[in-house]
């Protein structure tokens, strides 16, 4: 029996440590836990709630504008403006959350996820003229291999010359996101922490020269996404085809639905959106979203709370002397069972809900490459889904813009209560995102925020269930405890943030742990 503990995982967002117990070559015991602390939901207390959606975006400046999101349509929902909000502020909200999603997709995969099978190592061989190899080679040869490194070794199949171009799409890809990110601010005014997205709307103006220098972004997003992405992913497909019997995780999905394809009061379940809102268990059995079934346990987490509570009763309140905790991050759970969040479950949740628009592709890419539904629960599934996703949202984002239209109200003036309570429910690129409010006296008095990586890295609940990573993880193959490449490929493949997971910190400031990174 061997214990493997790795801290922090690197080439994600934010402070993840994973342990895990391999016997017999397996994994059979695994621990999650967020090792960072931070201070959101206290920050908010006591101000004006038209701040929210200000400050939750400096929660992670990977994906802002999720938050932005969410925050808005909380505001949205507890000022009683969600169905006021004008056909031009709706849509430009999703262009400008789409434009986030475009960017994190290519991030994660070329940034984070694909260092795990291409070996950049392989650049030191290149004998070519290609002006970014020669820069990655320049760096290789005085032995610095950074960003590149640190990484487990053993595993990389590709022969030289497709390891070579892959490292070439890395660099390509960086200027993809620059792309990604000029086209936000078109609507978005900057990125990160984008200044537009507001209760009621959208703040700024709307031209045709906008309009048009969006649409020429957004095709040579498209263009990089269907020549290069899509095809680099089935690429990595076939080669470490086995990564589809890998990584299966809890088998149950869920999604709030996200981009709004109307302005309406109507429930999150209700409400008309293109990607349908809904929960899948089993992979098969889909039911309609009751956002009253979320609750957070505590029990394995450094937090005071006792029994299960929906995040509109949730606290923040540590306690890193509780008996059996190992995470500062929550456990959520949809109707007590354990859900994996992020584009897979988007996918899937559309699907089984007779999206046809989202079902047709998921099917065909099926078909194209062999697989079966159920390969989907998987290690490269993940990386299918996203990919896919990222084809379908810049496509349809081509259509949204056709529909705006110049001179007509962005955004609705949207008045402050004097008292109520709110909730906005959207998808993140990384999964389902929910902020929930009360107000008082005009003023914030509590603010929750569950966000996916919560769902996802979640530890053990009150029922002992373990969260959907760690899931994933019992069962892995183990081929060498000292080079464990599998277990980081499998969590790399949720796209953790833990910057957005954990948000909490003591008001006097106290230190309330201390780790040691080697």
């Amino acid at each position: 029996m061997h214990h493997i503990s790795i801290d922090p995982i690197t080439r994600i967002e934010g402070h993840l440590k994973v342990d895990v117990t391999v016997d017999g070559g397996a994994v059979k015991e695994a621990n999650c836990s967020g090792t960072l602390y931070r201070g959101f939901e206290q920050i908010l207390k006591g101000r004006d709630p038209r701040d929210a959606q200000r400050l939750t975006q400096r929660v992670c400046g990977v994906c802002p504008t999720g938050h932005a999101m969410a925050a808005s349509l909380n505001l949205d929902n507890a000022f009683g403006a969600s169905s006021e909000i004008p056909k031009n502020g709706r849509i430009l909200r999703n262009l400008i959350l789409g434009s986030n999603y475009l960017q994190s997709h290519v991030l994660h995969f070329y940034h984070l996820a694909a260092l795990d099978f291409v070996d950049v190592a392989s650049v030191a061989e290149y004998t070519g003229a290609d002006r970014d190899l020669l820069s990655i080679k320049t760096f290789i040869s005085k032995g610095e291999l950074a960003p590149f490194v640190p990484r487990y070794e053993g595993d990389y199949r590709f022969d030289t010359k497709i390891n070579q171009e892959l490292t070439r799409h890395y660099v390509v890809a960086l200027q993809i996101r620059k792309l990604a990110h000029q086209m936000l601010t078109i609507f978005g005014g900057k990125m990160p922490h984008n200044c537009a997205i507001y209760p009621g709307g959208v703040f700024g103006e709307l031209t045709v020269d906008k309009i048009t220098s969006f649409l020429w972004h957004l095709k040579k997003m498209q263009d990089f996404i269907e020549d290069i992405y899509i095809p680099d992913v089935l690429g990595v497909a076939t080669t470490y085809s086995d990564y589809f019997k890998i990584g299966a995780g809890c088998k149950n999905y869920l999604s709030y639905g996200v981009f709004d394809l109307e302005s309406s009061n109507a429930e999150y379940a209700q409400k008309k959106r293109f990607h349908n809102a809904g929960a899948v268990s089993g992979l098969k059995d889909y039911s309609k979203l009751d956002a009253s079934k979320v609750a957070e346990s505590v029990k394995h987490s450094w937090y005071a709370d006792s029994e299960p509570v929906h995040p509109r009763d949730g606290k923040t309140e540590p306690d890193v002397h509780r008996q059996g905790a190992y995470s500062f991050l929550k456990s959520p759970r949809y109707d007590t069972e354990v859900y994996e969040v992020g584009p897979l479950a988007r996918m899937v949740v559309s699907r089984a809900s007779e999206n046809d628009k989202i079902g047709n592709v998921l099917n065909s890419a099926l078909l194209d490459a062999n697989l079966k539904p159920e390969d989907l629960d998987s290690c490269l599934g993940r990386h299918l889904a996203r990919a896919l996703e990222a084809k379908i949202v810049a496509e349809e984002m081509s259509n949204w813009l056709l529909e705006l239209e110049p001179g007509k109200p962005l955004c609705f003036d949207a008045k402050i209560p004097e008292a109520a309570e709110g909730y906005g429910l959207t998808e993140a690129p990384r999964g389902a995102l929910g902020h929930f409010i009360k107000i008082e006296d005009s003023k914030i008095a509590n603010y929750q925020l569950v966000v996916p990586t919560t769902w996802n890295a979640s530890p053990k609940d009150d029922n002992g269930k373990p969260g959907p990573i760690e899931q994933a993880l019992i069962g892995t193959p183990v081929k060498d405890v000292e080079n464990p490449f599998e277990v980081v490929r499998i969590v790399r493949s949720f796209d953790p943030c833990l910057a957005c997971a954990i948000h909490m910190i003591t008001p006097e400031g106290k230190a309330l742990g201390e780790y040691r990174v080697s």
